[in-house]
């Protein structure tokens, strides 16, 4: 409404209403814009410049303890890692409104192995320092190559059994001279180690000169292939003509009998909080998963020359996959009836930095049936009742370097909840001197894909933690064994029959699963002290993706950094402490502090508050159809109600009214 006017004393006096007005905050909110500078000032006060070099790493929410979730305003501490003066601090800050100003309670330097998550803004700085380095500018020029038409990156160098005093990176180049598509674009054999405290170079290699391969067919834009494609669909239309099923309020998702909160980290990205799911026959919300993200990705690649060696990602822990989340692009990310949310960081230099449409959620109809029967036994009658399958979808996308994830956790109306991964994006490629593979007589580590073009062999493992609370906290895990059995009844023709067998996992050694070795195990989560009506136990079930376990040996650097990646199924118990299966400190670590390492502490899971962490990935043998860019490859996997409902929960549900 627009006034002509305005009235101090009315504009004072709602100033100071609004001042005593207090949004609502859940207690597992990412930090606000707010929270983020309060926290950077409060540490660039005690560590003011020029006096100290300061970055911030990492700031995120420090978690509340589990019970204090149930309660309104519960302390709210934010958890920053940052590096001081060359040194790395952890650094704990009480950032709760009814302080006067933000405290900081715990600031502790850390000695130990690894380094912390790479900022996007060393990065940036580290390629700029390589590219302005002039005997790599003397390179380039020996190559005839336009320092202009040259993008470079910086890798991360891994661990190989020595603790490394620097923070250096690897930055390698490509050539985009009449191509957009770099990566395709490799200079091999010229390698810039820059410092990343010092901003400096501290080596450079330029030993080795195979071809660049050629820019012709690796422009994957949409214009550079107008008149190329063989189908042009007539296109879609989602109609919701009564609007969306779903609300979101303070980033609560309510959706059905569905309930959940959603927040964005810088380390992992998404998290779903707190889903729970509403019993209609009780009227109360039964709580099923308290918190659940992408906790790591490992990448290794399997060359094994030596500029490729040390190709053995943590996208989390060394990158971020929060951080490094794209806009989600309307209409074409997302379909039109989604609902986008933003998101914040904190940048390098501690201010809140604003990550746009980061998530979207939307309801998903894709011709798919919820349940159907049909029956023509009955004299007289033919019966059909079916129902359409809607869901809703929480979708994000992280592009770390060639990469693009796309992760997509999917509700369904009968307590189902499915998370997929998608995989596209381009290949890493190494150049080589072949143009056919009948030349090639030695070992390339990959596929030619195209002249002096090699796909390099790889791995991605997807390690999700899952705090799983099954009506309560007080969980358990169960191993089903589906066993042969021989039919000792005589009298029948039937030779054999299958059984169901249950234990229970005790400890963490226990839950150490490598799903493919036993294909008729199922896992569940359980909880012991609730049953069904008729004594069931009630739980979830973990249907998994096509299991697979690391083939690296267990002695291999990368795999002691990445050894949880031998199983599927890890248990934790609670600690909020233990949530990135990587460890705090990823970059250079030494895998003396991860997921794997904890487990080795054998502790009692059985009917506590405990974690599910599961891991599913795929090796990629890469084919000439990635080239120049892939496809979407898929993989995910499905927490599934067992005996948690006393029945078909979505019996009832109506079909909607209008789907045309």
């Amino acid at each position: 409404m627009k006034h002509s006017f305005f009235n101090p004393i009315l504009i004072f006096l709602i100033i100071q209403l609004s001042s005593l007005i207090t949004t609502e905050t859940h207690p597992l909110d990412s930090l606000s814009p707010h929270e983020i500078t309060q926290v950077q000032t409060t540490i660039s006060q005690i560590y003011p410049s020029p006096t100290h070099i300061l970055t911030f790493h990492y700031m995120g929410l420090d978690d509340p303890p589990k019970p204090k979730t149930a309660t309104q305003n519960p302390t709210r501490m934010a958890y920053v890692i940052a590096r001081i003066n060359r040194t790395t601090h952890e650094i704990t800050v009480d950032i709760s409104k009814h302080l006067r100003s933000p405290t900081i309670l715990i600031d502790k330097v850390y000695k130990g192995n690894g380094y912390p998550t790479l900022t996007n803004e060393e990065q940036n700085n580290a390629n700029k320092v390589a590219m302005e380095y002039s005997p790599f500018v003397e390179s380039m020029k020996k190559r005839k190559l336009k320092v202009e038409e040259i993008v470079c990156l910086s890798f991360v160098i891994g661990w190989f059994g020595q603790k490394q005093e620097r923070r250096i990176v690897k930055v390698r180049c490509y050539s985009m001279e009449d191509t957009i598509n770099f990566y395709m674009r490799p200079i091999e054999g010229v390698t810039v180690t820059v410092d990343l405290d010092e901003m400096k170079v501290v080596g450079f290699i330029d030993r080795v000169e195979v071809p660049i391969p050629k820019a012709y067919g690796t422009d994957y834009r949409e214009e550079k292939h107008n008149g190329t494609t063989d189908f042009v669909h007539q296109g879609f239309r989602i109609i919701q003509p009564n609007g969306a099923g779903f609300t979101i309020d303070n980033d609560i998702v309510r959706w059905g009998k569905w309930e959940f909160h959603l927040s964005f980290d810088a380390r992992v990205g998404l998290i779903i909080s707190t889903a729970s799911i509403e019993d209609l026959e009780n009227k109360k919300r039964r709580p099923i998963l308290y918190r659940g993200f992408l906790s790591e990705v490992f990448v290794p690649y399997m060359d094994a020359t030596d500029e490729w060696y040390y190709r053995t990602y943590f996208d989390a822990g060394e990158y971020g996959l929060g951080q490094l989340t794209v806009p989600l692009q309307p209409n074409i990310d997302c379909p039109p009836n989604a609902v986008f949310i933003d998101g914040y960081i904190a940048s390098q230099d501690g201010k809140p930095l604003k990550m746009p449409k980061v998530f979207c959620v939307f309801e998903r109809y894709s011709g798919d049936i919820m349940w159907r029967h049909t029956e023509a036994s009955i004299p007289n009658q033919f019966i059909t009742e079916t129902r359409r399958e809607v869901t809703l979808i929480v979708r994000t996308i992280s592009t770390i370097g060639n990469y693009d994830y796309i992760f997509d956790w999917e509700f369904f109306q009968s307590g189902s909840i499915k998370v997929k991964v998608g995989l596209t994006g381009i290949l890493e490629i190494r150049g080589t001197k072949y143009n056919h593979k009948d030349q090639i007589h030695e070992e390339i580590y990959g596929t030619l894909l195209a002249p002096n073009t090699v796909g390099s062999f790889h791995d991605h493992f997807f390690t999700f933690h899952l705090d799983l609370d099954i009506d309560g906290h007080l969980n358990s895990l169960m191993k089903t064994f589906l066993e042969t059995r021989h039919v000792t009844n005589h009298n029948i023709p039937r030779k054999s029959y299958w059984s169901v067998k249950q234990e229970t996992a005790n400890t963490e050694c226990d839950a150490r699963i490598h799903l493919g070795s036993k294909p008729t195990l199922e896992i569940s989560v359980v909880n012991p002290n609730k049953l069904t009506k008729v004594g069931n136990i009630k739980g979830y079930r973990l249907i998994p993706a096509t299991p697979i376990s690391s083939l690296l040996m267990d002695d291999d650097y990368p795999q002691i950094r990445a050894a949880n990646t031998k199983y599927s199924v890890l248990v934790t118990p609670y600690n909020k402490s233990e949530k990135w299966a990587s460890g705090l400190f990823t970059d250079q670590g030494s895998g003396d502090d991860t997921l794997a390492t904890w487990t080795l502490r054998n502790r009692d899971i059985k009917n506590k508050d405990i974690v599910l962490w599961y891991t599913m990935g795929l090796h990629h043998v890469t084919c000439q159809e990635d080239f120049p860019i892939m496809p979407t490859i898929s993989a995910g996997f499905e927490l599934r109600p067992s005996n948690f409902f006393e029945t078909n929960p979505v019996l009832s549900v109506k079909s909607p009214k209008s789907m045309t």
